[in-house]
């Protein structure tokens, strides 16, 4: 019984977590529009989803061949899904910073929306397994 609900569960929390990060990761961007040099950072949320679904580290198909060996880590040195890219400029400034504020702010507000939209859907399963539990 455990399992099942673990199991149905489990995607939604991925994804709130992984939504989570990237918000964390843009706000960053946002924060540091105006620093030289910066380089804007971001999550691909599919290929992230695909690799925690699958149970890969960050979303690559490394295989660790002796229980010896370092598990794949993510440019920030953590171990779970998300790894977090520099995104590609269109223009970037003539001090290096790539962050493009209206793309940010795009990016921003839609993840915001797939975050509370992951988090009602979460919220009506739990519902419906607590009304199922108590008849």
């Amino acid at each position: 019984m455990a399992n099942q609900l673990d199991s149905t569960l489990q995607f939604h929390t991925e994804a709130l977590n992984l939504r989570a990060r990237r918000q964390q990761l843009l706000a960053s961007n946002i924060a540091n529009a105006d620093t030289p040099g910066y380089k804007a950072r971001d999550i691909d949320f599919r290929d992230a989803m695909q690799g925690a679904i699958s149970g890969r580290a960050d979303g690559t198909s490394l295989v660790r061949t002796d229980a010896t060996h370092l598990a794949p880590m993510r440019n920030d040195g953590a171990t779970h899904a998300g790894s977090a890219m520099y995104r590609t400029t269109v223009q970037p400034s003539l001090d290096g910073n790539t962050v493009d504020m209206d793309v940010e702010r795009a990016q921003f507000a839609e993840n915001a929306i797939h975050y509370e939209a992951n988090l009602m859907i979460l919220n009506g399963q739990l519902k419906s397994l607590l009304s199922a539990i108590q008849g």
